[in-house]
């Protein structure tokens, strides 16, 4: 008998990862962008920026991953929206500074190679990035046995947009009078899941496909729920009207994010009862016993996005949303800013 091993020995596949990167190609290519180099399978993924419409350009890049929300994809064995998450976090946290995607790029690592599950991932990526209107240039795909239980993958990515510096959002318009306007959530989105499963599987004791007549779904549906993408719908906005700052609200939830974007000499007022709950949050804080502070500073309790606008275009805005279909509510406003107080408060 030889003593000779082969990378495939040690658990590595190079054959079925070559055959995951052909189709990973084919699907690429359904994210086309003007300013795509090449196709996937290069050493680096080439993109050439189009700067003619852009005086002073700046690129913006951010990069996320999906947290432990993706126990909830293990738990339901459902892969195809993951990736919609994953590029919903890296869109949504550019958008906000004025920035437009242009190209995109993942990591996934695997213990043991499954490409029909890597394959599900990718094509929730591609949705998502067609959604964000960027491309997916690149990425990869590791396999390591050992390091990850059979099933279970980790997942990130990375986002790179563009913005004149000149349009840069970053909140130095922001003054006293200034309203604020909430964007809906569809649900949970990916933050604040370690509490989500502690509340719901370790302490009720419920599964994914638990029916809970409030949310007229299984949990594991509802908890899947894709992040939104908010990118077409700002870019819009922003053609045309004047949006001072733009907060994701993400882990922190409104509390810690809005303050990234105010300035010290100013504080956010935040009426807590004006917008629509999603029915998961009141559920989650009545099972977990969780009090105000707690769901405030961990979740988007049904705000996924956060405008804030001159008082003078204020319904300007929300007239655009409407006609977007965008659920939006008036959800503040900010005012001067005493030197002991803290930035954000709730009436």
């Amino acid at each position: 008998m030889s003593d000779s091993l082969t990378y495939a020995d040690s658990g590595v596949d190079i054959d079925k990862a070559n055959k995951l990167v052909d189709r990973i190609k084919d699907i690429a290519k359904s994210t086309p962008r003007s300013g795509v180099m090449g196709e996937i399978g290069g050493f680096g993924g080439l993109f050439s920026l189009n700067l003619s419409n852009v005086a002073n350009p700046v690129l913006v890049s951010s990069t996320d991953g999906v947290g432990t929300k993706l126990k909830i994809a293990f738990m339901m064995d459902k892969h195809d929206t993951i990736g919609i998450d994953l590029v919903a976090m890296c869109v949504n946290d550019i958008i906000v500074q004025g920035a437009k995607p242009l190209f995109f790029l993942d990591y996934l690592a695997m213990g043991i190679l499954n490409n029909e599950v890597a394959e599900k991932i990718v094509l929730g990526i591609a949705r998502g990035c067609n959604e964000a209107g960027c491309a997916l240039i690149g990425g990869e795909t590791a396999e390591m046995p050992g390091l990850y239980q059979d099933g279970e993958y980790d997942l990130s990515g990375f986002c790179v947009g563009l913005v004149d510096n000149d349009k840069i959002i970053d909140g130095s318009y922001i003054k006293n009078g200034h309203k604020l306007i909430g964007i809906a959530s569809n649900g949970i989105h990916s933050n604040g899941f370690s509490l989500v499963r502690k509340v719901f599987f370790d302490k009720c004791n419920y599964d994914v496909n638990t029916l809970l007549d409030d949310l007229g779904t299984t949990l594991g549906e509802e908890l899947l729920k894709p992040t939104v993408i908010y990118v077409p719908t700002i870019l819009s906005l922003l053609r045309d009207l004047p949006v001072h700052g733009l907060v994701h609200i993400t882990g922190g939830g409104i509390d810690e994010n809005i303050i990234r974007v105010i300035p010290e000499a100013c504080k956010a007022i935040v009426h807590k009862d004006s917008w629509e709950t999603p029915p998961v949050f009141k559920i989650l804080q009545k099972q977990g016993a969780i009090p105000d502070s707690e769901m405030q500073r961990t979740f988007n309790n049904g705000i996924g996005m956060v405008l804030v606008v001159p008082d003078t275009s204020a319904q300007e805005v929300m007239d655009r949303l409407g006609a977007m279909d965008e659920k939006a509510y008036f959800i503040g406003e900010i005012v001067s800013r005493e030197n002991n107080e803290t930035q954000t408060q709730w009436v």
